[in-house]
């Protein structure tokens, strides 16, 4: 992991995720653009989401990650995240069977069960990845695939950017933001025993840059990325 202080050109005042998400999350949805992790969702070929029968889904926030699940073929999903306001969002989509305030690192939810786990825009918070890919493959049953979409590193450090909002004041707010290498995902998964079938990463283009034109000078640069793992054993 790389410290994110080494390539912050921003300064803005940072907050805790439960601190940031709770006062982001009347207008998160405002903000954050299917090019970033639906349009990533949608290019992997290698999971069968239509058989995968129940889902979990870490870090739900407000649910987009659940509304896509259903919309493929996903009847049960059980959603966990760390914020009360983001949860009440996804509880009014009701496409979830639970939603739990918890940590993703321990969430409760019962081993083996799942036939998908997802992660979607979350890992940056996390200082360390192991519990998160630790939890997922306590609950994915053999068979199972775990998907996590994330904010790319690479962009992370060129544009030393981190995930950021404005609150109601108009100040601008960073989230407590971590950066781990795409080596770094890829080495804790390889160490609790997932089989990585498929990596994705999506460039910025003429189709990002029609809802962020600001971004011009970033044509070309991956901002963010999607694993696709198995889990082919049991233990």
């Amino acid at each position: 992991m790389a410290d994110f202080s080494t390539f912050d050109t921003r300064g803005y005042r940072t907050v805790s995720p439960r601190d940031g998400y709770r006062e982001w999350a009347a207008t998160y949805e405002e903000s954050v653009e299917d090019a970033m992790d639906i349009d990533l969702l949608d290019r992997l070929e290698a999971v069968p989401w239509a058989i995968a029968g129940r889902a979990a889904d870490l870090a739900c926030g407000t649910g987009r990650t659940g509304a896509w699940l259903t919309g493929h073929g996903i009847a049960e999903i059980d959603g966990v995240d760390l914020t009360p306001a983001m949860l009440d969002i996804a509880r009014a989509r009701g496409v979830y069977r639970n939603l739990i305030e918890g940590d993703i690192g321990s969430t409760g939810l019962p081993t083996a069960d799942y036939g998908v786990v997802t992660a979607c825009l979350v890992d940056e918070h996390l200082p360390d990845l192991r519990p998160l890919y630790s939890e997922a493959w306590r609950l994915a049953r053999p068979g199972a695939t775990f998907v996590v979409v994330g904010f790319h590193p690479h962009f992370v450090m060129a544009a030393g950017m981190p995930t950021h909002f404005h609150d109601k004041a108009g100040e601008t707010i960073a989230i407590d933001t971590h950066v781990h290498l795409l080596g770094d995902q890829i080495a804790t998964g390889l160490t609790i025993g997932w089989t990585l079938i498929e990596m994705r990463e999506r460039t910025i283009d003429d189709a990002w840059l029609a809802v962020k034109p600001k971004w011009e000078r970033f044509r070309g640069h991956p901002v963010t990325f999607a694993l696709a793992w198995r889990k082919d054993r049991s233990e």
